[in-house]
């Protein structure tokens, strides 16, 4: 007689349905077994990138678990976007106070829309009791020839950012949570509804910009996803290229939402050092700006020039003071 455990049968129910075990030829075997076995396309590389969230810390403890499930899956996706690679495949591994059917559901139902938007199926993971965390790891795939990396910026490149800057600080202080410097207009409980639901929206839904990316890749010279803030992003992309980034704050994008409830200082503050934007910061030669605001216009994704790639190194933020609290986000800061 076979016996089935609570937790395979929760894995069975609500990992293993339809709208996550995705049929995709590359994948030979998915959930179900110890292990998951995938083909890699002759003229391709598997780009690999992992990312944990933590109530708490991450989101809210109490925060609905469709929203949650969301905003794993989609951060994950922005990893890859970054490099422009071609979703593949995910796994997670959940781990939960207790197995509430309903919360269950609502996370399974959260991961859905995102993995068959970008036929990106679920072909395994673990499920534990532990405080509340979410670890997906994500897999993806790119020309043999090479992903877009963070090491190809040069001088005379300019800079470009998808989206709107500021947008997730500004979530999270909608949220009642506070990243240093960055508050509200008015309080959180008296925000317009459209502010609401955008910022909401905004944090919890960010939108991986996967597309933009396959479609620019030729154009794109180097590239990262805004989760720390764009002087810690930025700052990444320069080292890594050994060069200087100059980041002109009068340039940045706000949102009509960001605009309206938030002051000039908070907007700049949200965007250079808040985080959790998930938007494409990327250099390119002039020459292209053309081609890529052409595929940005397509696409329709907000793209904007809002900087370049000097010699030297570090970034710059002429006429704007940097505070050492502006750095970015940081898990093991003091």
């Amino acid at each position: 007689m076979m016996v089935k455990s609570r937790e395979h049968e929760i894995i069975r129910r609500w990992f293993m349905a339809p709208g996550l075990a995705l049929q995709r030829p590359e994948i030979e075997l998915g959930s179900g077994d110890d292990a998951a076995v995938v083909r890699i396309p002759p003229g391709k590389r598997l780009v690999v990138s992992t990312d944990v969230l933590t109530a708490g810390r991450h989101f809210p403890a109490d925060a609905a678990p469709g929203m949650i499930a969301h905003r794993a899956l989609a951060t994950n996706l922005s990893d890859l976007a970054a490099m422009a690679a071609e979703p593949l495949c995910f796994t997670l591994a959940l781990t939960l106070p207790e197995a509430d059917p309903e919360w269950l559901r609502d996370f399974s139902a959260g991961l859905a829309p995102l993995a068959q938007h970008f036929d990106c199926p679920l072909v395994g993971g673990d499920l534990a009791r532990g405080p509340l965390q979410a670890a997906i790891g994500i897999h993806g795939l790119c020309p043999a020839a090479g992903a877009v990396r963070r090491d190809g910026a040069t001088p005379g490149q300019k800079v470009y950012l998808t989206g709107w800057a500021g947008d997730g600080a500004l979530g999270l202080a909608s949220l009642g949570i506070d990243a240093p410097g960055v508050h509200l207009n008015v309080a959180a409980a008296d925000l317009p509804e459209s502010c609401r639901e955008h910022f909401h929206n905004a944090y919890f839904r960010p939108e991986p910009r996967v597309a933009f990316a396959l479609a620019a890749a030729p154009l794109l010279a180097s590239a990262i996803d805004v989760s720390d803030g764009l002087l810690s992003d930025a700052g990444h992309l320069a080292a890594a290229s050994g060069v200087g980034i100059v980041l002109h704050p009068e340039r940045l994008p706000f949102s009509p939402a960001a605009r309206r409830c938030a002051s000039q200082a908070t907007l700049v503050r949200a965007a250079l050092s808040g985080g959790d934007d998930y938007e494409l910061c990327h250099t390119a030669d002039p020459v292209d700006e053309a081609r890529l605001m052409a595929i940005a216009t397509d696409l329709d994704v907000p793209l904007t020039c809002i900087g370049e790639v000097i010699s030297g190194e570090g970034v710059h933020c002429p006429g704007f003071g940097i505070e050492p609290e502006l750095a970015g986000f940081d898990h093991f800061a003091a």
